[in-house]
């Protein structure tokens, strides 16, 4: 077999340019015979004339043909087979270039038929005949058929072993590709550089690092260790097996990199998660491309750093970088979260002007962001738009629906999906776990599984949460059988749930153990078990549990949510000069700023001590304006130590800020309730007769009972419950048999 050496023709051929654009090489050719006539007449005698004029005749047949064979590709490429084939006819005779041109327009448009044709037709056919065969049916998945060609072909060099091997990766048979690249071997044929590209790529489709390696050895045995593309490759394998080390030493020790290796190397922080050091790497990239500016856009948007993801976006335009849709996808959802409407009308109008308002994944953003902003109508106007819903599009509209309490038109839309997938179920269930509606939560997890679609970690992360609310503990203890059943125990998100969900059921015992056999703990799980100790009166245990995770857990800085569950255990078991030393070393020694939760613990732990003096002057010193809880923790201590004067104050504070006529009803049940156990009879009514003339009820006691999986809720003074008239007959019952003598 006839082998060929490495040079830039056999790569330009190699990357199958030259079969999508015959006629612009020809163009190139006739050209430079342009040039050379022009060069000829100036340079040439008077007795050379004659040959030059030859030459000038020989160009003028040749711009002829050029002519003819443009119009021949283009007549292809628009699927206009008659002129296509009135063009062809023109030439005289055959002619091979032309034919050439055919197949390629006709691989082009994906008319491998007509290409089969024009190939058969061909009395004379050459490697790049061949080569646009074996490569298009590739392109068309007729695999079979394309390596029917490959093995007749009489041309069997680099072109053409490359092109089949790059055919196996692109359709998804690496396996074949390998074992063609081993026969290219013994068959005494030197692959190139796009050969190493496509036999890399395999390898880390196979997720084979041992492979890789081993076409590593060859790569510098044939001397491409230094080449661009193939060095980009081997980055591109060792990133998909999280060999970072490997790649970055790739990346050091190449002498020329492109903008695709900075892309690559910058791609991998991204994805690490360390926005720090790619975005040191991206601003020393010598050249960026729209795929590097995405990156760190997307990054941006997905850690909740949307501000910097909006600055990178614009500083993208004034570089004259067009975004493309993944890029747009990742701005928009950046401005729902910082809920800019108008801002994100405004890309809305210039995606629509540039034609990707019906893209879908650039669609579905837009219904992200019209439901956060709470144009819910905008959002189904755009979804109604999309021509071809993919299941994305549908679980867009599903949690825009949710997230504005629109559940009964969520679950109309959710019902209409044609092809449910996890992330559908759980859009649904988070939906109704969002608007408390918890017997819904298991009726839609119940229909899940009887689907055959099995729960993954966000399933149980979100049923266990219901449970924890609902302190189902029979339906949690059989949720955490079905977890062990498919492997999710060890998962950090399902145990940090299953230890919220016993500690606020009471179990706090099943809620150590589940939490002490977690192989990894994040500062939710953390929080989690430190909030769940003290809010079951161990307290004590919830700050030695802080303090071993400070011992332990170097990287592992405390946060708001951890510092919030430390004050409340505080709070809870009498520590306050303790708690007011965590309050107060926030800032310095953790570098938490205190937030309005903060306070309103300190105000809590305050007040349960009995310096409500103390808790009313911190609460007029928040940098904040007070919220309900905070006045409603005040009032709390002051009902415990029968302080009626900072309470009636707490109370009319309450009042004039209460969000809903619960809260402010619960302020004055609370002085009410002071007033009752001072003795002081005539206020208790005042206050009633209050609460009367503003329309302020006193909420009703809820208490409520699971029997088989159905959770029945029972109301104070209710007969709303269809079985209500059995109930009061059994409570009679049992009334009548406990005052029996």
């Amino acid at each position: 077999m006839e082998t060929e050496p490495c040079s830039s023709a056999t790569k330009a051929v190699t990357s199958m340019s030259l079969i999508s654009s015959n006629h612009s090489i020809v163009c190139m050719r006739w050209h430079m015979n342009a040039c050379v006539f022009a060069d000829q007449m100036n340079n040439c005698t008077a007795t050379d004339q004659l040959d030059v004029a030859v030459l000038n005749h020989r160009d003028k047949e040749m711009e002829n043909t050029i002519l003819g064979i443009e119009n021949l590709f283009c007549c292809s490429t628009h699927l206009k087979s008659i002129e296509a084939n009135q063009v062809l006819k023109e030439f005289n005779g055959f002619d091979l270039v032309a034919h050439n041109c055919l197949i390629a327009a006709s691989v082009d448009k994906g008319d491998l038929d007509e290409a089969r044709r024009a190939f058969d037709e061909m009395p004379e056919k050459n490697e790049v005949s061949w080569t646009a065969m074996i490569s298009g049916f590739f392109r068309g998945g007729r695999v079979k058929e394309s390596m029917r060609y490959f093995e007749r072909n009489p041309f069997q060099n680099v072109v053409s072993w490359t092109a089949a091997i790059n055919g196996f990766v692109q359709n998804g048979l690496n396996l074949d590709a390998i074992k063609l690249f081993r026969r290219m071997l013994v068959s005494d044929v030197m692959p190139n550089d796009v050969t190493f590209t496509s036999v890399v790529r395999a390898s880390a489709d196979l997720r084979d690092f041992g492979l890789g390696m081993s076409v590593l050895g060859l790569i510098v045995k044939f001397g491409f260790e230094h080449n661009i593309s193939v060095c980009n490759s081997l980055i591109t394998l060792s990133l998909r097996l999280s060999e970072i080390d490997f790649a970055q030493r790739i990346f050091d020790r190449m002498e020329t990199k492109d903008v695709v290796s900075w892309t690559a190397i910058l791609d991998m922080y991204v994805e690490m998660g360390n926005l720090k050091e790619a975005r040191r790497i991206f601003e020393d990239m010598p050249e960026r491309n729209e795929v590097s500016w995405s990156a760190m856009i997307a990054r941006y948007s997905q850690s909740g750093n949307a501000e910097e993801a909006v600055e990178l976006f614009r500083r993208m335009g004034q570089d004259g970088y067009d975004p493309n849709r993944s890029c747009f996808a990742s701005i928009i959802s950046a401005i729902a979260n910082l809920k800019a409407l108008q801002a994100g009308m405004n890309i809305h109008g210039h995606v629509s002007k540039i034609g990707l308002e019906k893209d879908v994944f650039i669609s579905s953003s837009l219904i992200d962001l019209y439901s956060t902003c709470g144009e819910t109508e905008d959002a189904c106007l755009v979804f109604n738009l999309i021509s071809e819903k993919n299941v994305v599009c549908w679980n867009s509209m599903v949690s825009g629906y949710s997230k504005n309490g629109q559940v009964e038109k969520a679950k109309k839309v959710f019902d209409l999906i044609p092809n449910k997938n996890k992330v559908s179920w759980n859009t649904m269930i988070a939906g109704y776990l969002e608007n408390e509606q918890w017997d819904k939560v298991f009726e839609v997890f119940n229909q899940m599984l009887l689907f055959g679609e099995m729960p993954n970690k966000s399933t149980f992360s979100s049923i266990l949460c219901a449970c924890a609310t609902m302190a189902s503990l029979e339906k949690g203890k059989n949720l955490h059988g079905k977890s062990f059943k498919l492997g999710l125990q060890n998962d950090v998100f399902v145990g940090t749930a299953l230890t919220d969900m016993y500690a606020k059921s009471g179990d706090i015992m099943s809620s150590k153990k589940v939490f002490s056999k977690m192989p990894e703990k994040n500062e939710i799980s953390w929080t989690a078990m430190i909030q769940g100790l003290a809010e079951n009166g161990f307290a004590e245990e919830s700050l030695i549990l802080f303090e071993e995770m400070e011992k332990t857990n170097s990287s592992l800085v405390p946060n708001e949510l951890i510092l919030s569950a430390v004050l409340f255990a505080c709070s809870h078991c009498g520590l306050v000069d303790k708690g007011l030393w965590y309050f107060n070393s926030m800032e310095k020694v953790y570098g938490v700023k205190p937030n309005p939760r903060h306070y309103t613990c300190l105000v809590d732990m305050l007040s349960r001590s009995g310096r409500l003096s103390e808790a009313e002057k911190c609460i007029e010193t928040m940098p904040w304006k007070p919220d309900c809880n905070t006045w409603a923790a005040l009032l709390g201590g002051c009902f415990t130590y029968k302080d009626e004067r900072i309470a009636k104050r707490a109370a009319m504070k309450l009042w004039e800020m209460g969000e809903d006529s619960e809260e402010k009803s619960g302020g004055y049940v609370l002085l009410s309730n002071i007033y009752a156990s001072a003795g002081r009879w005539v206020d208790v009514l005042n206050t009633r007769k209050l609460m009367k003339e503003k329309g302020l009820k006193k909420s009703s006691g809820c208490s409520w009972v699971e029997v088989r999986n159905q959770i029945h809720h029972f109301y104070s003074q209710d007969g709303n419950h269809n079985q209500s008239e059995e109930v009061y007959g059994i409570l009679e019952l049992v009334k009548s048999e406990m005052l029996a003598p």
